[in-house]
């Protein structure tokens, strides 16, 4: 049902200090910038950093993991640890650090197969939920399969074919790591009314736009199906 994940939205409370960080350490392409927002791109993704300026806010201390090939990930390394401590974590044959940004925000750049350099997409988000099976029964609804569990069912990975979500209780993952709250995302989707439709009993809201359906799920999230 779902096939891509278009944009993750990041509340800024300093939004000139926010977008300079990004600038300066990630180095994306800059799409574009308005007095409330600034959007840079990873891959097809838009990573947007937002002013807590109206509703959808962006999210906050939102853990999200940015891909970028397996032979550019030294160089990442080498660059980011002049400036920060970063912690490392080996997921089979795939290496991912972290690093936190100026809005407390956990960066996570992991070793993915893409080609090209730099970013290249956004594979993962983190969203914190209040009541796990609530939240996975929402999201399986929307077609995510599940893919692994914690140890003590503070956490649930679900796969959405070309992205991943976590869902989290809240508590500290790797790093130190935290879900996100109310965070803001956009979603690709064939047929954006029926994904809306599938979940609207359990939302808390269902908003039609012109140019697609949104949807706030139990734990105060926006998903935008486009």
């Amino acid at each position: 049902m779902l096939t891509g994940l278009r944009w993750l939205a990041l509340e800024a409370k300093y939004l000139d200090r926010a977008a300079s960080f990004y600038r300066q350490y990630l180095g994306m392409p800059e799409l574009r910038t308005t007095e409330d927002e600034v959007a840079f791109a990873a891959g097809d993704t838009e990573l947007i950093l937002r002013a807590p300026s109206g509703v959808p806010r962006g999210g906050l201390h939102t853990h999200y993991a940015l891909s970028t090939p397996y032979g550019a990930y030294d160089d990442w390394w080498d660059r980011l640890s002049e400036r920060f401590d970063l912690v490392e974590h080996q997921f089979g044959d795939a290496r991912s650090l972290y690093f936190y940004d100026i809005e407390g925000n956990c960066v996570e750049i992991g070793q993915r197969g893409q080609e090209g350099d730099g970013i290249t997409g956004i594979f993962e988000v983190v969203l914190e939920v209040e009541d796990l099976a609530r939240a996975e029964e929402f999201y399986t609804g929307l077609g995510m399969e599940p893919v692994s569990r914690g140890d003590e069912r503070k956490r649930v990975r679900l796969s959405a074919g070309p992205f991943d979500f976590e869902l989290w209780e809240p508590h500290l993952g790797l790093a130190d790591a935290r879900g996100g709250v109310h965070v803001d995302l956009g979603l690709s989707t064939d047929d954006p009314a029926a994904a809306a439709d599938t979940v609207a009993a359990d939302a808390l809201s269902v908003e039609s736009l012109d140019d697609g359906v949104r949807v706030r799920d139990p734990d105060g999230h926006y998903l935008t199906f486009r």
